[in-house]
This record gives structure tokens, sequence and C-alpha cells, in this order.
């Protein structure tokens, strides 16, 4: 998914590790407190899918 206002520095980031978690995404080194606040938003825009 292309999340706008993310830098290419911290898609990469994500893309390398893929966190399952928030948390783990907010450990990583370089991504900023905004950028887990953008996946946030963008998390619970998105419709939930039922297992």
């Amino acid at each position: 998914a292309q999340l706008s206002g993310l830098s290419a520095e911290v898609r990469q980031k994500l893309q390398a590790v893929r966190p399952s978690t928030l948390g783990q995404a907010g450990r990583i080194p370089g991504v900023t407190p905004a950028a887990v606040s953008l996946l946030l938003i963008h998390l619970q825009r998105r419709p939930s899918r039922v297992a």
C-alpha cells in the first residue's frame, strides 16, 4: 500500500524489517513517532479483515 507522508528511508526500513506490531515499528532506528502515527491512521482507515 502506498502511504503518503512517509519518507523513502522509513519505507525502506519498514519493508526490510516487516514489523508485525506498531511497537516493533517504533523501535526501528530512524522510524519517527510521526511515521508510526501515520501507520496507525492508515491501519484504522482500511477495512478490517476477518480471519
